[in-house]
């Protein structure tokens, strides 16, 4: 999510769903981070059932990830959308958002992602990247653009 309600963007928070024997997910959030803080931005990556509804209050923008589980975003990122609708319902409106997703061939999980994101009227800033297995090589160089973009979409 980025924070810009100072002069600058000076925070940046990643709402991400991870499995904790696969790392694919956690690798394509550090890399849009990366991507985020070579725009200014300071960065920082939760578990979906880590962040809190306040989280996303507080941030400018956000990036959702998650891993494909059966076609259907992970049970981190759900509970966080389940947990945040309701206490956040009417504040976030407009907010910047983009979504990611890993994937062992489906990739049909970001639907899910960007259909729940469309209940809380985020604000699509960019379009969705998809990566199939390890993020490395046009992935990596994806993930890391799209978190350049949601830092541009936050600094308005």
């Amino acid at each position: 999510m980025l924070d810009h309600n100072r002069e600058e963007i000076d925070h940046v928070e990643s709402i991400d769903c991870v499995l904790q024997h696969v790392g694919n997910t956690k690798a394509a959030a550090e890399a849009i981070a990366e991507g985020a803080k070579a725009a200014g931005a300071q960065v920082t990556i939760k578990e979906g059932s880590a962040a809190q509804s306040d989280d996303l209050l507080k941030c400018d923008a956000v990036a959702l990830g998650s891993y494909d589980a059966f076609s259907y975003m992970g049970g981190g990122l759900k509970d966080f959308f389940d947990r945040a609708f309701y206490p956040t319902q009417g504040q976030v409106t407009d907010k910047p958002y983009a979504a990611f997703l890993t994937h062992g061939g489906g990739g049909k999980a970001i639907q899910s992602i960007e259909s729940v994101a469309q209940s809380f009227k985020l604000k699509k800033t960019a379009d969705a990247v998809l990566v199939k297995g390890k993020p490395e090589g046009k992935a990596l160089a994806d993930l890391r653009t799209l978190g350049a973009k949601i830092a541009a979409a936050a600094g308005k």
